[in-house]
């Protein structure tokens, strides 16, 4: 699984977060997406590798911007983590 972090502008409230989320929803199979527009940061959880490219023009056809694009490799971890 792979976590992606998005620099998006433009969002202002909850609405915004929920329109930018549901973006990314409609054109991607990922396994979770949330935003936070006093951040503006947007976090993606994808089983599969995204486009980042096609990342750009789904949120950008919402009338956001997309920054800088982030990824790394995401391991949920458990409730105890011995040894570690």
């Amino acid at each position: 699984m792979t976590k992606y972090t998005l620099q998006v502008g433009g969002m202002a409230c909850s609405m915004c977060e929920a329109h930018v989320n549901n973006a990314v929803r409609k054109a991607f199979p990922v396994k979770k997406v949330s935003s936070s527009h006093t951040k503006k940061q947007m976090v993606i959880l994808s089983e599969q590798p995204l486009d980042e490219e096609a990342l750009r023009s789904a949120i950008g056809s919402t009338g956001y911007t997309v920054g800088s694009i982030s990824s790394e490799p995401y391991e949920k971890r458990g409730l105890f983590s011995f040894g570690k």
